[in-house]
């Protein structure tokens, strides 16, 4: 696939799965952090999870999820996406699940800032649940991505 980015196409690919794991890997994380943040409140040790979440939200999550978003329309601009090049079914559906992934990484960062303002709205077998929510999302995206079924 050529298209608009020529000869550069490859490495705004790569530069795009790398920020793909850096936000993965903040995303397998944060949920984590949660639980043990919402099981240490009212101690002395739930400030310092609120510092650990905030680090990992400024250092790896709020930057990857942007360069992810911005590669990301990049390289669905050069398939053709916005041009309305047949095939893409599979973008589209992937792009969904990107777009619910990203509500989940709002929603995780929400309940952060509860959790560092001493209210925990979730029981915490749940919120253990819901902290494998990425794993899914992202076996659904990478099948779509690579196998292409429609």
């Amino acid at each position: 696939m050529i298209g608009f980015l020529g000869s550069t196409y490859l490495w705004v690919k790569a530069a795009h799965l790398i920020f793909v794991i850096f936000w993965m890997a903040g995303l397998f994380l944060l949920p984590r952090y949660l639980v043990h943040h919402q099981e240490a409140l009212g101690t002395p040790e739930a400030a310092k999870w609120a510092e650990r979440e905030a680090l990992l939200k400024r250092m790896i999550l709020t930057p990857s999820i942007g360069i992810v978003w911005l590669l990301g329309l990049t390289l669905a601009a050069n398939m053709g996406l916005f041009d309305g090049a047949p095939g893409l079914g599979w973008l589209h559906a992937k792009l969904l699940l990107v777009v619910a992934l990203s509500g989940y990484h709002g929603w995780a960062v929400s309940y952060s800032r509860k959790l560092a303002a001493g209210k925990a709205p979730i029981p915490s077998r749940t919120l253990r649940l819901l902290g494998e929510v990425p794993a899914l999302a992202v076996i659904l995206i990478v099948v779509l991505a690579v196998v292409k079924p429609f």
